[in-house]
């Protein structure tokens, strides 16, 4: 049975000292006995002196560089021991009694590697966040979505999303998975440095039979865009390259006409972008094509890597439920 004592909370650092210093305070009040590790990725600022000096039962683990998400995790965690981790955002709040809940349903569920609490927005708490929301889901297309936020959609927190269920992917800004789990599947692609990184890894492991499950009532509240914003063609960038990498590796044996009608619906989104005035946009399609196509062998030799690779997708075409079918919530 685990208890609070095998939780390691981690939360990942880069120039973030006014996040910490803002979230750093709720997660040592409400995570009563669980190891709580600082990764940071080579900040510049006095982020690693700051948690020494206020919060010196904090362990700081410091990477060498700003690998990003998926590499700055994978350093660090060789080196928890904890066999529950708890992979948080630096711009997270938590409640009180927040890990309960996860304990309860790891320790009723054998098969239950990942796990995604409540997510909602920390600007208006009665919403839910964009980052993962209520759990994640995917279609067939490789195009993920949640309860509680589809697109630009957002949905209120009435409650309608108070249960515990199996969904297909968590929200890396509040990530929890059994460390054994994490080893055996080789952590993250550091080949996607941010963003579905954690969707690629909640597709390994459902290719490995190992559930994934949200449990809403622990809540978090997130600020969201820390790093990049929504708005950010950075971010545009990464999301449709490593979309697409997640799809062409980890899918089934349609992995061609999936990933060809894939890269056909992002064509039509970078017209959209195009007309809505929003070059840079269009230009961050087009360059997360370029990069997937120089990427591709790699790709497809981890793919042959995977022992299985299988399909799983709520519905055929989210993008046809949404702007076609205008089926804006869950």
């Amino acid at each position: 049975m685990y208890t609070t004592k095998d939780i390691a909370v981690v939360i990942l650092n880069w120039n973030g000292k006014p996040l910490l210093k803002q979230f750093l305070p709720s997660v040592i009040e409400h995570s009563e006995q669980a190891a709580i590790y600082i990764v940071d990725n080579a900040s510049t600022d006095d982020s690693v002196g700051f948690v020494s000096k206020e919060f010196p039962k904090v362990v700081v683990l410091q990477n060498s560089e700003n690998g990003g998400y998926a590499k700055g995790y994978n350093d660090a965690l060789k080196n928890v021991k904890q066999p529950l981790l708890c992979l948080l955002n630096n711009d997270i709040e938590v409640t009180k009694n927040w890990l309960q809940p996860i304990l309860d349903d790891f320790n009723s569920n054998e098969n239950t590697a990942i796990i995604q609490p409540k997510i909602l927005d920390f600007k208006q708490k009665t919403y839910f966040e964009y980052a993962g929301a209520a759990g994640g889901f995917i279609d067939k297309y490789g195009y993920p979505f949640c309860r509680g936020r589809i697109f630009d959609t957002i949905e209120e927190n009435k409650g309608q999303y108070n249960d515990s269920i199996d969904i297909f992917w968590a929200s890396g800004a509040c990530f929890f998975i059994k460390n054994k789990v994490f080893k055996s599947l080789n952590g993250f692609d550091e080949n996607y440095f941010a963003h579905m990184e954690e969707i690629d890894l909640c597709w390994r492991a459902y290719n490995a039979n190992y559930k994934v499950r949200y449990v809403g009532v622990s809540t978090v509240y997130h600020l969201g865009g820390a790093t990049l914003s929504n708005t950010n063609p950075k971010k545009t960038y990464l999301n449709f390259r490593n979309s697409l990498f997640t799809l062409a590796k980890n899918t089934d044996s349609r992995v061609f006409s999936r990933t060809l009608l894939r890269m056909l619906l992002d064509g039509i989104a970078a017209l959209r972008f195009l007309f809505q005035l929003k070059p840079k946009y269009f230009l961050a399609v087009l360059k997360a094509h370029v990069s997937f196509y120089r990427n591709l062998g790699r790709i497809l030799k981890q793919r042959k890597q995977l022992a299985k690779r299988s399909s799983y997708y709520k519905i055929n075409s989210i993008v046809w439920s949404y702007f076609i079918k205008k089926h804006k919530t869950f």
